[in-house]
């Protein structure tokens, strides 16, 4: 039941190959607009990017934005935003979209408190990963999770039937299954278990999909992606990999997932090793969605392993603080360094911050606290991401990813 491509509007055809390797460009079409991969998906949490309207999103490149089922949830209301005839609709963003399903906030509202996974198990310990003497706004059960509003207290219960509910109403194109995503540090019996329930979750959302896609013909088809767990460990990743590829809804027989998510806790030394055992299980004409990577090492790694798509909150989170990318590593846009640079912040981006304004001029946006600060850092962040992994589908076409890596990875002061 993920249907005729005709009938759906949503498919995925393979391109190029990276020779010796699982990494692949490939077309992921939608109804509402095609997207080219590997392609860096820019994240609009609460349907928006922050500080940046939709226009300018679409003028720096990016084909497709995210945003948050749980966020959209609280407010506007999910309700609303299906009213407003879908996310992309309501956001006047008229290209594809995503939403995840909340299995994030599990994590992140139930023991983390962090808006961001550790990548090194190493580097914390359980106590400043699980926050003390703070009430936890996130409780897992067989059935579901039990959330409570960081807005308002009030609690809120999904379940992966609520979840697809939910996404539906958002109206994405591409929506995810709601699964647990756990930390580095929890235990290894509890990340079996965890994978299990995840799968057990899967298969209600793949009956709950199959509902809702005949309940709701008025809107375009959805497509809907299992998510892989399993932490750092190889034999839960592949099992968790190869029970997603073959899943059926118990009533709904014939539907299947349109594509898969690589989720949970990474190791950033092993990233690639981890994609790689899950896309080696996966079928490859299916398109994979790794979820919260941006750094230019990761996404190299992480596309040689196979990964078509990918989101992380990272490049507009950091601009708004002032940390901005460039093609020789990070610049500070605060610093001293930066008060009479009378030139772009970065001489080879291309983007619109870059081709109107001075580093200086950044500079003093962000020492005034001027709201245009924001905007400006951001729109070059975006579109620093979004223009190297332009780069990288390219230099797989013209078979010349080993050398783009080690040019850009050097100059960026890392290893490849």
């Amino acid at each position: 039941m993920s249907g005729p491509e005709e009938a759906s509007g949503f498919s995925f055809e393979v391109g190029t190959r990276l020779p010796d390797a699982l990494g692949r460009t490939g077309t992921i079409r939608t109804p509402h607009g095609t997207i080219s991969t590997p392609a860096f998906v820019v994240v609009g949490t609460k349907a928006t990017v922050k500080a940046v309207p939709p226009e300018a999103v679409a003028a720096l490149g990016a084909q497709a934005v995210l945003a948050n089922a749980y966020h959209l949830f609280l407010q506007p209301g999910s309700d609303i935003v299906d009213a407003a005839g879908g996310l992309g609709a309501f956001m006047n963003w008229p290209g594809p979209t995503f939403t995840d399903s909340g299995g994030f906030q599990v994590m992140s509202l139930g023991v983390g408190f962090k808006k961001v996974i550790s990548m090194t198990e190493t580097a914390h310990s359980e106590g400043e990963v699980i926050a003390k003497n703070k009430e936890r706004l996130a409780h897992v059960d067989e059935d579901g999770v039990t959330f409570k509003s960081f807005i308002n207290g009030d609690k809120h219960r999904f379940t992966p039937e609520v979840s697809m509910g939910i996404q539906h109403q958002l109206g994405a194109d591409i929506i995810f299954a709601f699964d647990e995503c756990t930390t580095l540090l929890n235990t290894r019996e509890y990340q079996e278990d965890s994978v299990a329930r995840t799968e057990r979750w899967a298969v209600r959302c793949l009956d709950e999909h199959a509902r809702q896609t005949a309940a709701r013909q008025h809107r375009p088809y959805q497509a809907l992606f299992g998510v892989v767990q399993g932490a750092q460990y190889e034999d839960l990743r592949r099992q968790a990999a190869r029970g997603l590829a073959g899943l059926t809804g118990a009533e709904a027989e014939a539907q299947t997932f349109d594509g898969f998510g690589i989720g949970g806790a990474l190791e950033k030394s092993m990233l690639g090793t981890i994609v790689g055992w899950v896309n080696e299980e996966l079928p490859e004409t299916k398109p994979r969605h790794l979820l919260g990577i941006s750094e230019p090492d990761d996404l190299f790694a992480a596309i040689a392993a196979g990964a078509d798509t990918f989101d992380c909150v990272a490049p507009s989170r950091q601009a708004r603080g002032g940390t901005m990318y460039s093609s020789n590593g990070r610049i500070n846009a605060k610093s001293a360094g930066q008060r009479r640079k009378f030139e772009p912040l970065d001489a080879e981006c291309d983007c619109y911050t870059c081709e109107n304004y001075t580093a200086a001029y950044l500079h003093h946006l962000f020492k005034a606290n001027e709201m245009l600060g924001s905007t400006l850092a951001t729109i070059h962040n975006e579109r620093f991401i979004v223009r190297l992994v332009e780069q990288i589908r390219q230099s797989i076409i013209d078979d010349t990813f080993v050398e783009l890596r080690e040019e850009v990875l050097g100059r960026q002061g890392k290893r490849s």
